[in-house]
């Protein structure tokens, strides 16, 4: 990390620019990578402790450990603004005023073991010194630049020897102009009472624990008067307070709390004090991309860049397997063969988790790509599983299987009676070929439309390519349909992510397969291209699926889509080969899964930013937020069913209103 004296923290703060550094005392952590009207601090956040102190030092490292404030610098690290405070209270106390700020005696204890000399003494309330007035200059040069500043002042308290019930957040306001400020109390308050973190029950209260009568509250009230500081203890309820150990997963609960317990309460206050009145939490946040999310957004995709299931999962014989089981189908079962795994398992899940996931600071940046590297090493499973009884299991980490509602949802959409005739399919692979490229044309998109022997779909998008299988005939609107599928939302997305600073968006975020098949489905909807029978396929897939799961063989599933579902042999091979290929291949549920959380999505939300890459539901809010803060760009394309006029079918209507 950059190394800077005072003066040069100093002339960088006054000049605006962000920096990441050190004091070279090593005293002081400071991050502005925004300059943004709010600060987050971590005084007692640090634990280091001169060398030259240590002999006179009474305590155990422990015993300090446990009245310093660990990884409450952690909790704030997605904001823009941090002052981390990297010394132990132990050596002076930066919420104390300066002729405080070196215990003698602390919580009953003495500290040393004989006194300090007044050389020792004036190097420790230097650095208290430089800290304030660092402080100090950053609220004056965001008051000026801003009219206001806020600042956060987070703390941890032990718990464990107070007798009584104590909160999981106590916001100390003593020192606060209640009737300045008695809204932005109650709205911090409010946000705190309404963090969620494993297996805790969460509540905030006010001056319960702690009054808020520490000295950077108190020098804060003293200097500025449009700046609002809230001292925030967090009880220590994320490590063992005793022992030290800490709790991951609740600590990350906390950051991403932090974040935007933070973020909202920010600005709201900027609502109320300026004029700026639609601005959001994200607009407040950092919006140049860090460069340790980009580093390692840059290695991931050179890891993974080659890893795509469906080339590895489709069968190579599959043409010959189909002619023998169906002039057999009661007595053969089919033996699919696939292409050799062209990479090393081993090594690539040995990549994966040697990334430096954990140098991004960002809660939310962090934990999507922690999700992303774990559902890529359940991938490689995936694929070493391939023909193996292990595939299924893998699989079932991988994409899940229906459960009740889904097999609920299946059944009512097959008991409804068709009430269109069926068209003839007219139209050959030739054909489709070139709708799709007159399609890609009107797009402005340039993609290569090829034919192919070895797909069991009719079509299917490949990077920039399309490939159709040559052996499939089409309706009209069996084409249209596979045209906003395929290239209106497979491909569009595809060349989106081509266009965004962040790669794991080509790569494919966690749940994207529900996504993206659930919106590609929609549009084909929205276009009017989707009868009734293209609705019941994705139906029999769920019940495909689970007759797989639950043991059926490829040929009872067969002859129950044929003589339950009246099926053609060509259409029950089809849906049955794809649920069986690979040894239990269970994807093909979710389209009906995704289509259903696509209609409520579209009801309700702006899909906009789905379509950035190959993204997931469980990503919109933060998709959403990088788009605010400049680091995504909105999609260039857009599916053009989404904006289609098209003739109202009531009873389609009522049947996808109906599922849930």
């Amino acid at each position: 990390m950059l190394q800077l004296t005072e003066q040069e923290v100093l002339d960088k703060i006054q000049h605006l620019v962000p920096f990441e550094a050190q004091l070279n005392d090593g005293s002081l952590t400071v991050r502005i990578s925004e300059y943004q009207p709010y600060i987050a601090t971590a005084i007692h956040h640090g634990h280091r402790f001169r060398t030259e102190l240590m002999s006179k030092c009474e305590l155990t490292e422990e015993e300090r450990y446990y009245e310093e404030d660990p990884f409450t610098g952690d909790f704030i690290s997605s904001l823009p603004i941090i002052l981390q405070g990297e010394d132990s209270r132990y050596e002076y106390d930066l919420n104390r005023p300066s002729d405080q700020c070196i215990y003698d005696q602390a919580w009953g204890k003495d500290v040393w073991s004989t006194p300090l000399t007044d050389v020792e003494k004036n190097v420790s309330l230097d650095k208290h010194a430089k800290y304030y007035r660092i402080l100090k200059c950053l609220i004056e040069t965001l008051e000026s630049k801003f009219g206001l500043c806020l600042i956060y002042d987070v703390h941890s308290y032990n718990y464990q020897r107070i007798e009584t019930d104590t909160p999981t957040f106590n916001l100390g306001t003593q020192q606060i102009n209640k009737k300045q400020w008695r809204k932005e109390i109650d709205e911090c308050l409010s946000q705190l009472n309404n963090v969620e973190l494993p297996n805790i029950a969460v509540s905030a209260k006010e001056n319960d624990v702690f009054k808020g009568m520490g000295y950077q509250a108190s020098f804060v009230k003293q200097h500025f008067k449009k700046t609002l500081i809230l001292p925030i203890e967090v009880k220590k309820i994320f490590m063992n307070e005793v022992g030290g150990e800490s709790f991951p997963l609740v600590i990350e609960k906390m950051k991403e709390a932090m974040k935007t317990v933070v973020t909202e309460h920010a600005a709201f206050t900027l609502r109320r004090k300026t004029k700026v009145k639609r601005l959001t939490s994200s607009h407040i946040l950092a919006s140049k991309l860090p460069r340790e999310v980009l580093k390692l957004d840059r290695q991931l995709f050179s890891i993974a860049r080659g890893v795509n299931t469906l080339s590895y999962i489709n069968p190579t014989n599959l043409k010959q397997e189909k002619r023998r089981f169906l002039h057999k189908p009661f007595t053969y079962q089919p033996s699919f063969t696939y292409r050799q795994l062209d990479l090393d398992p081993y090594k690539f899940r040995e990549q994966l988790y040697r990334l430096p996931v954990e140098d991004i600071r960002d809660a939310d940046i962090q934990k999507m790509y922690r999700k992303t590297i774990d559902q890529l090493a359940v991938r490689i499973d995936l694929l070493t599983s391939i023909g193996t009884d292990e595939f299924l299991y893998n699989s079932l980490r991988y994409y899940g299987q229906p459960d009740d509602r889904d097999i609920a949802n299946a059944k009512f959409i097959l008991h409804a009676c068709e009430y269109q005739e069926k068209e003839p399919a007219t139209l050959n692979a030739k054909d489709a070929i070139a709708a799709f490229k007159a399609a890609a044309a009107d797009y402005g998109l340039k993609c290569n439309v090829v034919g192919s022997k070895t797909l069991i779909a009719r079509a299917m998008v490949s990077g920039r390519s399309i490939k159709v299988n040559v052996n499939s005939t089409f309706t009209e609107r069996d084409l249209d349909a596979l045209i906003q599928h395929e290239l209106g939302v497979h491909l569009v997305t595809s060349v989106n992510a081509d266009n965004q600073p962040l790669k794991v968006l080509k790569l494919g975020l966690p749940g994207n397969t529900h996504t993206q098949e659930g919106l590609a489905i929609l549009c084909e909807h929205l276009s009017g291209s989707f009868p009734l029978h293209r609705l019941k396929t994705l139906a029999l897939r769920v019940i495909a699926v689970d007759k797989m799961v639950n043991g059926e063989s490829f040929g009872d599933t067969f002859h129950a889509l044929k003589q339950d579902y009246k099926l053609s042999d060509d259409d029950a091979f089809t849906i049955t080969a794809r649920v069986y290929r690979g040894g239990g291949f269970t994807k093909d549920f979710l389209y009906l899964r995704g289509l259903k959380d696509a209609l409520h999505c579209y009801h309700e939300q702006d899909l906009t930013s789905l379509f950035v890459g190959k993204t997931g539901f469980e990503f919109k809010p933060l998709l959403e937020e990088l788009i605010a803060r400049d680091i995504l760009q909105k999609p260039a394309f857009m599916p053009k069913a989404l904006t289609l006029e098209t003739k109202a079918d009531p009873v389609m209507d009522f049947l996808l209103n109906s599922i849930r």
